[in-house]
């Protein structure tokens, strides 16, 4: 016979903590509890495997679960001295889930199961108390029609209410034993008209249902959300608790509270919580009554009236303090811990590891590495490294009253509030006047980024995580969401409807990047704090890694916020952000719209002080730290006139005719342009482009060099090469301007050209283009598109309903398509290092500021990886973890 049901209680066990694959977290942890000899209340857990056949044969269990479900409770009953039914002395359980990971308040639960008419006589007489026993049977009855009967709990509460409002008492302790059991029957008539049956009094009935019902809320709507937000697999389901009940509400000598070992909120090696005498574990935190401290320091600090625990239970407040110092250092972490008091008894219903925030987290782990209670490595794997937003960003008062207008991508985490305004120049110009905006666009374009700068935030109704939009904001720091469907912005007359409602110009909205939602109005915000834990913390993480972690950043800002954050080098500066600054655009329009190479080698002598400038700023913040610094990429589409406006500007700048330029730009439309003509085919069909680039980067290299004592090793790279040839013919004329550049300053620098492996081809034929690259970047965004067949930009609202539907775990633009891209990758590594085995390798695309990517990369032997500034923390300690997971 399979094992299915694993027992706890009386100090043994048949699971122990390592089992939370099978027995669920809180499962593994109350059998590790027992097995230490912790006062646990005996019971049973039935395993997560029971859950998988349950969804697979459409609700059905397995044949010997029964039997093994009997057995069970015999042995729980005679570990707490009473029977399951029995009419004299009841064992009343609690029926809870379990899954491997925390998921509270997901899932259903039902208290105080087996009571009926008979085994109500049987707690009356245990107890005492009839007030206590018709409490606990209407709470049983209520939740058991909500959860297992499926019947609204409005209807419940609404019936309360009006008792006590016929009855003239506002509170529940004002209530009577007579008051709770009609209260009781009331509840039962309910049930009757709802269903056309009456409530269910067999215990073994009621426990199946209870059972059945839990199993089944791992698929309610709530559950499936959370996986979704948390990344919690689908298939690992949850196993059932079932506990006999012991109550805090039996009298004076009883009592319920809610312990932490350490402060969650700051991680301070405190022990506090709250508890309440005579009353059950939902009072605590449902606010019906107010709560006691447990500590007198507790007490102190809240300035509260009420006496601690400590005072007025002090050896049973001191046998906790016992147990929470056992259980802490039993399971090495900060316990939240649940605990019940009957009649002078203290029982412990669970432990886990505590929810905590990200500054409580660092704290806790460095002291805990200070306390010799884990060592540096474990304690870099106790704090998840997205949690590091929390401490970069802004972030919105969780306390704070939300009204979502619409949702989106999480491009970029953080909140921000702001005005809405729809165009970058309104953007500029309201912040110039002392307004704060949210920059609202139906998508963003590289000529938007002076509006994005000025933001707060930005919101789009297209794109994706990797869209213009997100990477830029990401860059930047501003909190993003994209791809918000549900928004119609009419740009005429300056609104955005969504749902209804309607935005107008001027409209106050917050925006939250980390849960992708657009909200109503101004919500409270709370600013970011690095402390000195984080940096204690980083460099304790820095000391494991093996990849360096670089940044993506194309501006002098971007290059000191990149060394803020600890970033060691630029891995991905992009030239053609530069174009877009200033008055420079006009001359990149007259070079692109050019008729002959001389009157786009005109326009580029305008354009090359300027990069000059752009690169001695760069090279100056990162004080010798290497630079990428990709060659012009985009298609040339994206910098051409559309409006007429500014057509005639660059007509009259060139001196030719409106139409003149009108038609060049006709002409230079493309179909697919993300495929067309960019990358190093401009570099191709106009390699004054390319040399120009070149030349502006050695002279403010080997200027630096030689008149400011720096030492600079330009990485000059060469975008979306697919053929050897191409990259053959670029690093020659590229390697002729480096020499040229060299001779006229007289002095000798190292350098390195490579390329990006962005295109499949490129991957596949890596051992050859590594003759001549000295450096390989793989561009994750561009391949993932190229690999997959989709775009990026367009690719939302098929990719929402693949994830709903199960078609895919991740977005593959935010996470790496390890089995498909990552194949690529892994390739184009092997290949390369086969033909120069010191080519150095890194990843440019988003993907390297994700956990998972991260870990992938460091797999497959990547020296970097490279990022937005304000990811930088996120992959530094993504990258320790890798080490001590791989």
């Amino acid at each position: 016979m399979k094992k299915r049901i694993y027992f706890f209680g009386k100090g043994v066990a048949d699971g122990k903590a390592s089992m939370k694959a099978i027995l669920g977290g809180k499962g593994a942890n109350l059998a590790e509890m027992s097995r230490i000899g912790i006062p646990v209340p005996a019971g049973f857990t039935i395993s997560t495997e029971v859950c998988t056949y349950f969804f697979k044969h459409d609700g059905d269990y397995p044949e010997d679960l029964r039997e093994q479900v009997n057995k069970a409770l015999g042995k729980v009953g005679k570990a707490m001295g009473n029977r399951f039914g029995d009419a004299k002395n009841p064992l009343l359980l609690s029926v809870r889930s379990g899954s491997r990971v925390s998921m509270p308040g997901m899932m259903d639960t039902v208290l105080n199961l087996g009571l009926n008419p008979e085994t109500l006589q049987g707690l009356l007489n245990q107890s005492g108390d009839p007030r206590f026993v018709y409490d606990c049977y209407r709470r049983f009855i209520h939740m058991y029609s909500n959860v297992v009967l499926d019947l609204p709990h409005e209807r419940f509460e609404e019936t309360l209410t009006h008792e006590k409002k016929r009855l003239g008492k506002q509170q529940d302790v004002e209530m009577t034993a007579e008051d709770w059991r009609h209260l009781a029957e009331l509840y039962k008539a309910i049930v009757l008209e709802a269903t056309g049956k009456p409530f269910p009094e067999d215990p073994l009935e009621q426990l199946w249902g209870a059972i059945g019902a839990v199993f089944h809320s791992w698929n309610c709507d709530r559950a499936n959300t959370y996986r979704r937000l948390n990344n919690i697999p689908d298939d690992w389901g949850t196993a059932v608790n079932v506990q006999a009940m012991v109550f805090g509400n039996m009298g004076t000598d009883s009592a319920t509270g809610v312990a932490f070992t350490r402060d969650p909120a700051t991680g301070d090696n405190r022990f506090f919580g709250e508890f309440l005498i005579n009353a059950q574990g939902e009072d605590v935190v449902a606010g019906i009554r107010t709560p006691q401290e447990i500590t007198l320091d507790g007490k102190n600090r809240a300035r509260s009236p009420h006496p601690a625990m400590e005072e007025v239970m002090p050896e049973l407040y001191q046998e906790l303090v016992t147990l929470y110092k056992r259980l802490e250092s039993h399971f090495r972490d900060m316990q939240d811990l649940e605990f019940t008091i009957q009649k002078g008894k203290l029982w412990l219903l669970q432990t886990r590891n505590g929810k905590r925030t990200v500054q409580s987290a660092l704290r806790i782990a460095l002291d805990m590495v200070k306390e010799g209670l884990i060592t540096p490595r474990e304690a870099i794997m106790r704090v998840k490294p997205e949690d590091l937003n929390q401490l970069l960003h802004p972030t919105l008062d969780p306390k704070a009253k939300r009204t979502v207008l619409a949702s989106g991508v999480p491009a970029s985490p953080g909140g921000a509030v702001g005005e809405v305004v729809f165009t970058p120049e309104d953007a500029v110009q309201w912040v110039s006047e002392g307004h704060k905006v949210i920059l609202v666009r139906e998508e963003t374009s590289p000529e938007d980024i002076h509006g994005m700068h000025a933001a707060q935030g930005i919101v789009t109704a297209r794109g994706g995580a990797t869209s213009h939009a997100a990477v830029v904001a990401r860059g930047m720091g501003r909190p993003c969401v994209s791809g918000c469907h549900d928004l119609d912005i009419d740009m005429k007359a300056e609104t955005c409807t969504v749902k209804g409602t309607v935005l107008r110009k001027g409209d106050w909205i917050t925006i939250d990047g980390d849960a992708g939602q657009v909200l109503q109005g101004r919500i409270p915000m709370i600013e970011p704090q690095l402390t000195g834990d984080f940096d204690q913390f980083m460099k304790m993480a820095d000391v494991v890694r093996h990849m360096k972690v670089r940044a993506n950043a194309d501006t002098p800002t971007d290059a000191e916020n990149a060394v803020r954050f600890g970033a060691e080098g630029i891995g991905l500066c992009r030239t053609e952000h530069m174009f877009f600054k200033d008055n420079r655009i006009l001359a990149v329009r007259e070079m692109i719209l050019a008729q002959d190479e001389a009157g786009r080698r005109a326009a580029l002598d305008k354009i090359m002080p300027m990069q000059r400038s752009d690169f001695e700023e760069i090279f100056r913040v990162m004080k010798g730290r290497p630079v990428t610094i990709r060659l012009l990429d985009p298609p040339l589409h994206e910098f051409l006139p559309h409006e007429v406006k500014e057509q005639t500007d660059v007509a009259e700048s060139m001196g030719v005719e409106l139409k003149e330029i009108q038609g060049r730009v006709s002409s230079l439309k493309e179909f697919n342009p993300m495929l067309g003509h960019r990358g190093c085919r401009l570099g191709v069909t106009f390699p004054e482009i390319y040399e120009m680039q070149v030349r502006a980067i050695m002279e403010a290299a080997c200027g630096l060099v030689k008149h400011e004592g720096f030492t600079i090793i330009p990485e000059i790279m060469i975008p979306l090469v697919g053929l050897p040839q191409e990259l053959k013919f670029l690093k020659s004329r590229c390697l002729e301007v480096c020499r040229q550049v060299m001779e006229a300053f007289g002095v000798k620098i190292d350098l390195l050209i490579g390329t990006m492996i962005e295109l499949p081809r490129a991957a596949l034929v890596a051992d050859v283009l590594a003759e001549d690259a000295e450096f390989f970047s793989f561009g994750t965004n561009d391949l993932t598109q190229t690999t997959l067949g989709i775009s990026r930009d367009d690719a939302t609202p098929f990719i929402t309903a693949y994830l709903a539907k199960g078609l895919l775990a991740k977005d593959p633009f935010v996470s790496l398509d390890q089995s498909g891209v990552g194949q690529l990758v892994e390739m184009g590594v092997k290949r390369g290092r086969d033909t120069r085995k010191s080519i150095k390798i890194g990843v440019c695309g988003e993907h390297g500021g994700d956990p998972a990517s991260i870990s992938f990369f460091e797999k497959v032997g990547l020296d970097y990886v490279s990022c937005s500034p304000f990811r930088v923390p996120v992959a530094r300690l993504a990258a320790a973890q890798a080490v001590i997971e791989n």
